[in-house]
């Protein structure tokens, strides 16, 4: 393979010296006596319980409140989290404006939104490679950690780097800032034996309240709706912040959790018989084996240093270290049963352990400056990081033959286990410098410009494969306009683009330039009600350019047989978004939201057909007056469209559609307050018992979604 160039390893010795400059430029903005900051429309003053006035760096970096950032942003807040008892990541995807997720068996599920996959993810603002769909317990991890989750869609390569046209995932740690006792407990039971314990305390480590602690712990245990199976969570999070005099704060965490299921499935159930038709299976039915697990253990240190060098000026450094692993004992079964004897299946067993371990080192330092006699805002940045990939697998012998499928009951022997060989060993290393600013030019009219230059390059061995590619200096625009149509309405627009290396190579050898990913948006963001209800209403156009094409029967130069590629068109959506969210009177609370895009290949043909492309979500909470005010009633819709996979018959070969229909999933909660302190909370998912697929056609098999589930949980908070 050929090389590229090696990656340049100093952005961030730049960032830190632009850091140690602008410190001086911040002292003497202090002494120039420059005007106060002017007052800001979008600061709300009055928010419901599901949104926020807090400024989010997930777009832009810059600081900015949700009205302020010129692209859709959606945040799912703690108050949320607790109404609708989301318990991990894909529970959050679920029920966030404009996303969607699709199983792949009973542990891993890929997100996405606009059109295509999600593979940007944020943790307090700093990107961090995860794999949704892969092995590690990614789209399992606990919301227990975080104290809420931003979303931003369309292209977001000015801070995530590589990565789809599709939106970034912001997960905000809660953090230690409380100078006083305080904290809550939550226990619950629910259907399939379903148990948790929960406990979150923060507390200040002296008398001052300059050191401050918070330590979280969850446990969780429960059996599941399939055969055979269960799920145990342990995870625990702490993290201590200490104020290094009036300027300076150092903040240090760390996170583990432990994923340990059983009779955990590796795929889906057969989409055919023997003779061609359909199967029908119960909801509960699995091909899993009594002794299959899919464990997963996530790992997560972190460090961050802020200091704020007066007259708005902040710098942050940040160090993060993440690490995935798995532990897999599984068992794929393939084929189509005979209707009569249920023979026919095949078995493939599967012992393998993965790791992937990341370290991210972000600066990142902000303010404001005056010109021309206006204030503006500006940001300076640079990301490093380093992932190390590793995947093992054992030989394995006498393997059994499944049997009966109709009377499958899970206690299919496992096979005799022999050495352990290297399947993957990777390095993905990723750097970036970025700047922004938001020129205010006049009262009602700002504009936001960026850019980001990016090196990613990643090298190894995958299943026997040499990999050895990547690009650098790639240089990724960023750029909005917002205008106040009045005190409450304003315009906005925004073009940004994303990067996705690849390892096509074309006629004269030389390697594609990335695929490029380009969103176009335009909106209005409006509140009401004093700032309690805020709408979000965008229409988008995503394009994604100079994806590889076969060149003919052109070969790369130097190969045997490789073949040859060109870039080309790739895919479009287009499409609108309706958000409403915040209060709508007193005590009543709502999250609503309406998707509808279509997505096409160059050629016309519709994309991505395997998830939703109309969605409807909405959640609303409403606390009772009067004499009932001590009870909370609650009630939600997701509703989607149908999806459908184009694939073949594995019996008779014949083109066939499988395809899920459009359909909705109710949710309950009613929350009762015995005192100020203690609650009691019962949440009803899927209340209608709703039979759908969580997918159809991935390796053309099936998964059913959950059915009906209730637990009921009880709070105390001190």
């Amino acid at each position: 393979m050929q090389h590229r160039p090696p990656l340049r390893r100093h952005p961030l010795a730049v960032a830190l010296v632009l850091l140690g400059s602008q410190a001086a430029l911040a002292q003497q903005t202090t002494q120039s006596g420059n005007a106060a900051r002017p007052e800001r429309l979008e600061e709300v003053v009055v928010t419901g319980q599901y949104t926020i006035s807090e400024r989010i760096d997930t777009a832009t970096g810059l600081g900015l409140t949700l009205a302020e950032t010129p692209q859709s942003v959606s945040v799912v807040t703690a108050q949320r989290i607790i109404d609708q008892d989301l318990r991990s990541l894909t529970d959050v995807v679920n029920n966030a404006a404009g996303i969607s997720a699709r199983a792949q068996d009973s542990s891993r599920y890929t997100f996405s939104a606009r059109g295509f996959a999600i593979d940007n993810y944020q943790i307090d603002g700093i990107p961090i490679s995860w794999e949704p769909g892969g092995n590690a317990g990614e789209t399992q991890t606990d919301t227990t950690l975080f104290e809420r989750v931003e979303v931003v869609r369309g292209a977001t390569g000015l801070l995530t780097g590589a990565g789809n046209p599709s939106a970034s995932i912001n997960l905000v740690r809660k953090h230690a800032d409380s100078r006083e006792l305080t904290g809550y407990t939550t226990v619950s039971a629910g259907r399939w034996n379903s148990y948790r314990a929960l406990a979150d305390v923060s507390s200040p480590l002296n008398e001052s309240g300059s050191l401050r602690g918070r330590v979280v712990a969850n446990y969780e245990e429960s059996d599941s709706f399939r055969d055979y199976a269960g799920e145990e969570k342990s995870v625990f999070y702490g993290v201590v912040e200490a104020d290094l005099g009036q300027a300076t704060l150092l903040r240090v965490g760390g996170s583990y959790q432990d994923n340990a299921p059983t009779a955990s499935t590796w795929g889906g159930l057969p989409v055919w018989l023997a003779d061609g038709s359909q199967a029908d299976w119960s909801r509960s039915k699995t091909v899993a084996a009594r002794w299959t697990s899919w464990s997963s253990t996530v790992e997560n240190y972190y460090l961050d240093l802020v200091h704020d060098f007066g007259s708005s000026w902040r710098a942050k450094l940040s160090v993060n270290h993440n690490t995935n692993a798995s532990d897999q004992l599984l068992l794929y079964l393939s084929g189509a049963p005979d209707p009569v004897t249920g023979l026919g299946m095949r078995a493939s067993p599967r012992k393998a352990d993965t790791e992937r371990e990341q370290l991210n080192i972000s600066a990142q330092l902000n303010g404001s400056y005056a010109l021309f006699g206006r204030e503006h805002e500006l940001t300076f940045g640079a990301i490093d990081s380093e992932q190390d990939e590793t995947a093992f697998s054992h030989a394995r012998s006498n393997i059994a033959e499944p049997g009966n499928f109709f009377e499958w009951d899970g206690n299919y022997p496992q096979p005799d286990w022999g050495a352990k060989g290297q399947d993957v060993d990777m390095t993905t290393e990723q750097s970036g410098v970025y700047a922004a600013t938001r020129l205010s030019l006049a009262d009602p009219l700002k504009v936001i410009l960026g850019a980001r230059v990016a090196d990613w390059e990643q090298s190894g061995s995958t299943y026997g494969v040499a990999v050895d590619y990547g690009d650098t200096g790639v240089v990724v625009p960023y750029a909005g306009v917002l205008y106040d149509l009045t005190e409450d309405h304003r315009l906005y627009a925004s073009y940004t683009e994303i990067f996705q290396p690849q390892a096509r190579r074309d006629r004269r050898g030389d390697f594609l330039d990335p695929i490029t990913g380009k969103s176009y948006e335009i909106g209005l963001k409006s509140q009401f009600l004093d700032g309690a209800l805020q709408t979000t209403l965008a229409v988008f156009d995503v394009e994604q350019d100079n994806l590889a094409q076969a060149d003919g029967v052109n070969i790369v130069p130097g190969t045997d047989n490789e073949q040859a590629y060109y870039g080309a068109e790739g895919a479009t959506s287009t499409g609108y978004e309706l958000e409403v969210t915040g209060l709508l009177a007193e005590g009543w609370d709502i999250s609503a939201s309406y998707t509808d895009f279509d997505a096409e290949d160059a050629d016309g043909n519709e994309v991505n057909t395997d998830m939703p492309h109309r969605l409807f979500k909405v959640f609303t909470t409403y606390r009772l007056p009067g004499d009932w005010s001590r009870l909370t009633v609650s009630g939600g819709v997701n509703w989607q469209d149908s999806n459908y996979t184009d694939t073949f018959n594995v019996v008779t070969n014949a083109p066939e559609r499988l395809e899920q229909d459009d359909f909705a999933l109710v949710s309950l909660m009613l929350r009762y307050d015995f005192t100020d302190r203690l609650s009691g909370q019962l949440n009803v998912q899927n209340a209608l018992d709703e039979t759908y697929y969580s997918q159809i056609g991935f390796y053309r098999q099936l998964e059913y979604g959950t059915p009906r589930d209730y637990r009921l949980s009880f709070n105390y908070r001190f």
